[in-house]
C-alpha cells in the first residue's frame, strides 16, 4: 500500500459515526433550539401554515430543482480542482466521475446537517482520498481551494446586493452578513497567500510525520488554482442556482421581494450554515427570517423560511441519507472490483513465473 494511502484517517467506521446516538441527539438539541426561538419571537403558526399550504407545487418542484442543480456545477467544479492539484504527478489518481463528486458534496452536506461541527467535510475528504488513493490532506486542500472560491463569490455577489438593496430600503441586517462574508473571505485568502509566500520553508520547522501531511495538504490546496476561468464559472453557476431556489420558495408562496434580497438571502443562507450546529439549525433560521423582513412581513417571512429550509435542510437530509446509503454499496462493488483485479493480477503473475 503507498504512503499515502496511509495518510488517510484511520479505520474508523464513519457509518457508525453517522448513524448513532449522538447524532439523535444532535436532531433534539437543533428542534428543542428552534422551538425556543420560535416562542421567543412570538411566531403565528397558524397564519405561516395556511400560507405553507396555498404554495404552489409546481414551483415548488422548480426550486427543489434549481436546488440540486447546483450539485452537478459543485460536483464538476471540485473534481477540476482535484485534477489541477493532481497535475503533473505520475502516476496521476485514479479520480472518479463528476456524478461520483456531486453525490460526495450531497453526503458531505447530510453529514453537516445530522452531526456538529462540520463534519461533513471530513468526511466527503476521507472519502474521495479513498476513491482516488490519495493521501486525506491532499484531498482536504482541494476543500479549502473550494471554500477559498466560494466565499470571494458570495463576497462579491453580497457587495452586489447589499449596493442594489440600499437603494430601496434599509439593508442594516445584510450589512452584518457582508461584513461576516467579507471577514471569512478576507481570513481564507490570508490563509492560501501565506501558504504561497512562505513557499516550503515552513515545512522546514515541523516534525517529520507532519512535514509529509503539510505537503500534501499545501499541494491539494495551491495545486487548485489553475483553469480560473472555468472554475469561476462553475462556481457563479452553483450560486445562481441558489438564488434561483430562493426565487422560486418565494413564487411558490405567491410573494415578491425584488432580486437583490434574493440575492442577499441567497449568499446569507451560506454564511449563516457555516455555524457548526447541525445544518446551522437554530441560526439559520432567525438570521434568514430577518433577512427577509427587509421586504415582507413577519408572518411571509418566517413562511418562507419555513419553505426553504424544507429544501435546505429537511430534503438534504432525505436525500443525502439516500446518497449516503448509495456511496456505501458503490464502495463496496468497487472494493470487491479492485480486490478481484489483483487477485487475477496475482494468479496472472504466478502464472507467467512457473
Amino acid at each position: 500500500m503507498s504512503s499515502q494511502r496511509q495518510d488517510s484517517p484511520p479505520g474508523i467506521s464513519l457509518k457508525r459515526r453517522v448513524l448513532s446516538v449522538p447524532t439523535l441527539i444532535s436532531f433534539s438539541v437543533a428542534a428543542a433550539f428552534v422551538f425556543l426561538l420560535a416562542a421567543r419571537f412570538d411566531v403565528d403558526w397558524t397564519d405561516t401554515w395556511d400560507n405553507v399550504r396555498a404554495i404552489n407545487p409546481w414551483l415548488y418542484a422548480v426550486a427543489i430543482i434549481s436546488y440540486y442543480l447546483s450539485f452537478v456545477f459543485r460536483g464538476l467544479r471540485w473534481r477540476i480542482l482535484a485534477q489541477n492539484a493532481a497535475s503533473g504527478e505520475a502516476p496521476g489518481p485514479d479520480l472518479p466521475s463528476w456524478p461520483r463528486f456531486a453525490q460526495l458534496i450531497v453526503i458531505g452536506w447530510f453529514v453537516n446537517a445530522i452531526a456538529w461541527l462540520r463534519l461533513g467535510d471530513a468526511y466527503r475528504s476521507y472519502a474521495l482520498a479513498a476513491d482516488s488513493r490519495k493521501s486525506f490532506p491532499w484531498s482536504l486542500g482541494t476543500i479549502l481551494a473550494e471554500r477559498v472560491m466560494d466565499m470571494a463569490i458570495i463576497f462579491a455577489l453580497m457587495v452586489v446586493g447589499a449596493i442594489f438593496l440600499s437603494s430601496s430600503s434599509d439593508s442594516s441586517a445584510s450589512i452584518y452578513i457582508l461584513v461576516a462574508a467579507s471577514a471569512m473571505a478576507l481570513a481564507l485568502v490570508t490563509l492560501v497567500a501565506v501558504m504561497k509566500l512562505s513557499g516550503e520553508r515552513v515545512i522546514r520547522f515541523l516534525p517529520g510525520r507532519l512535514q509529509v501531511i503539510y505537503a500534501r495538504f499545501r499541494q491539494g490546496t495551491l495545486g487548485s488554482f489553475r483553469r480560473m476561468p472555468l472554475l469561476i464559472t462553475l462556481g457563479l453557476m452553483g450560486w445562481v442556482m441558489e438564488m434561483a431556489r430562493v426565487y422560486f420558495v418565494v413564487e411558490a408562496l405567491g410573494l415578491d421581494i425584488g432580486l437583490a434580497l434574493v440575492l442577499v438571502v441567497a449568499m446569507g443562507h451560506a454564511i449563516l450554515s457555516v455555524v457548526p450546529t447541525p445544518g446551522g439549525v437554530g441560526v439559520v433560521e432567525p438570521g434568514l427570517t430577518g433577512l427577509l423582513l427587509l421586504g415582507l412581513g413577519r408572518v411571509d417571512a418566517v413562511s418562507v423560511t419555513v419553505v426553504d429550509r424544507s429544501i435546505t435542510y429537511l430534503s438534504v437530509v432525505a436525500v443525502g441519507f439516500v446518497a449516503f446509503l448509495a456511496g456505501q454499496v458503490w464502495q463496496a462493488h468497487r472494493n470487491r472490483r479492485l480486490s478481484s483485479s489483483t487477485t487475477l493480477a496475482v494468479e496472472q503473475e504466478a502464472g507467467r513465473e512457473a
